[in-house]
């Protein structure tokens, strides 16, 4: 049996790909379309599709292709929270219909199991915290709204066609393959700690902290920060738990340990050795205070043991890549 990986060009899909091939999965299939993803990404041995998931003539062709496909997992979804607000349809379309088209095509070539890159986001502002599975699921925004209404496009699929599934909800996503050899590379980038990493780089010339007056403890951002090495390995625990015969069931991903935005600022001059100029900002729409995941239900069902559980250890992988591509994939 082998797995495909929509979205593998990406930056937690190519470290998903990569992670796959090195355990000694059978065969890995990689469909991206390479609007955010890069060819250089992907593992060599891995085959490569470019094309879009809601191309369903052309996903009839890879799955006829390799017809011992017996799994997805699915990274090939937009993820800006402030692009969402401006641009809601444009998130719908990508993520939701998309969504639609690919278990359509599943469905025909019999593929009766997904694993699927959910948020937190689809909780909104939590009522409790550490987030639980059982949190109620109330969106603010339309990345989270997208995302949710992807899970329960699966969940009546399950009812209906048998097509299992698990939602993997994660937090922030930082670091890198620790050799330094694939790493993150979104242009524009929008996210802290790549940012942080350019202004170590000297790329830019300082860091916008995006609001003070939060209902945290220094009144920025506080959020769970997981390794996408450690979330690769989750994904493949979850292929394995629904290839065992389980039930559909979603699973929260994250370190259990929050750290605002400024603490990530101080732990990465730490690591880093450099002095990285910060500037406060204004908020930015649909930011909710703080962002904090219980995944004991994951390590205790599905046996997932994060590597990667220090945040100056994540920090340092990150560093290593991007200290070593400047330029992200064109210094390659």
């Amino acid at each position: 049996m082998s797995i495909l990986v929509l979205g593998g060009a990406g930056y937690i899909g190519s470290h998903m790909v990569d992670r796959l091939i090195e355990k000694g999965e059978e065969k890995v299939v990689v469909v991206d379309n390479l609007v955010t993803g890069h060819r250089a990404a992907v593992h060599p041995d891995a085959t490569f599709y470019e094309g879009d998931l809601a191309d369903q003539d052309f996903m009839r062709k890879v799955f006829t292709e390799n017809p011992d496909v017996d799994a997805v997992i699915h990274f090939a979804a937009y993820s800006l929270v402030a692009e969402s607000m401006e641009k809601p349809l444009k998130y719908f379309d990508n993520n939701t219909a998309g969504m639609v088209k690919l278990l359509e095509v599943m469905n025909e070539f019999d593929v009766k199991y997904i694993v699927f890159s959910s948020t937190a986001a689809t909780y909104g502002i939590p009522d409790e915290i550490p987030i639980k599975e059982t949190t109620p699921q109330r969106p603010i925004n339309p990345y989270g709204e997208s995302k949710l209404m992807m899970e329960t496009i699966m969940k009546w699929s399950d009812q209906a066609y048998g097509i299992k599934f698990v939602p993997l909800r994660y937090f922030n996503v930082a670091g890198a393959k620790p050799d330094g050899s694939i790493g993150e590379d979104h242009g524009p980038e929008t996210h802290l700690l790549p940012i942080i990493l350019q202004v170590a780089q000297g790329v830019r010339e300082k860091i916008m902290i995006f609001g003070d007056d939060y209902n945290t403890p220094d009144g920025t951002n506080v959020r769970d920060y997981v390794h996408p090495f450690d979330l690769a390995d989750a994904h493949l625990l979850a292929v394995n738990y629904l290839r065992a015969g389980n039930e559909s069931a979603a699973f929260n991903l994250g370190s259990s340990t929050g750290f605002s935005n400024l603490q990530i600022l101080e732990a990465t001059r730490k690591v880093t050795g450099k002095e990285i100029p910060a500037e406060l900002a204004d908020r930015r729409p649909g930011d909710p205070d703080t962002l904090i995941a219980s995944s004991e239900k994951a390590r205790e069902v599905l046996g997932w043991k994060p590597e990667f559980d220090d945040i100056e250890k994540i920090i340092a992988s990150a560093w290593a890549w991007h200290s070593s591509h400047p330029n992200g994939y064109n210094d390659r």
